[in-house]
């Protein structure tokens, strides 16, 4: 080795190191993984929508198409779906929130950031279970 780990004198290191933080080195924090579920969230939140145009589309079909989709939607595996979509909308919501405080440039003690960051997860959880029994309490409500 002649200088800076080369071996040849240039600036060639015998080892090429990684250029950027390997994500297999570090552990995930709140933060980085609050940022990968919030682009998440807009890609379910993307196919969310394609589902309701296929929905508001079945209705306007008519019962028949209206029935199927329904049907789909009311299965079990269907509520699972809409479960992860509304919570997937509400992570994605508080996400967005919590970014337009950081756009007043406040909240970015690190304090500041864990707790923000723990409030978005749990306000996420508490509006999704609280909009499924609003919808189940509402669909039980006597006509």
């Amino acid at each position: 080795m002649i200088k800076n780990g080369t071996t040849d004198g240039n600036s060639t290191p015998a080892r090429p190191r990684p250029l950027s933080p390997n994500i297999q080195i570090y552990r995930p924090q709140l933060t980085s993984v609050l940022s990968i579920a919030n682009r998440i969230t807009g890609v379910i939140l993307s196919l969310g929508a394609v589902g309701l145009v296929i929905w508001l589309g079945a209705a306007a079909d008519g019962p028949r198409t209206y029935g199927v989709v329904q049907s789909a939607i009311r299965s079990w595996a269907g509520q699972v779906v809409l479960f992860g979509c509304t919570f997937a909308f509400f992570l994605h919501l508080c996400g967005g929130i919590r970014h337009l405080v950081w756009d007043t440039v406040h909240g970015f003690e690190l304090r500041s950031i864990y707790i923000s960051g723990w409030t978005v997860v749990g306000s996420s959880a508490a509006l999704t279970v609280a909009a499924w029994v609003t919808s189940l309490f509402v669909a039980r409500w006597p006509q």
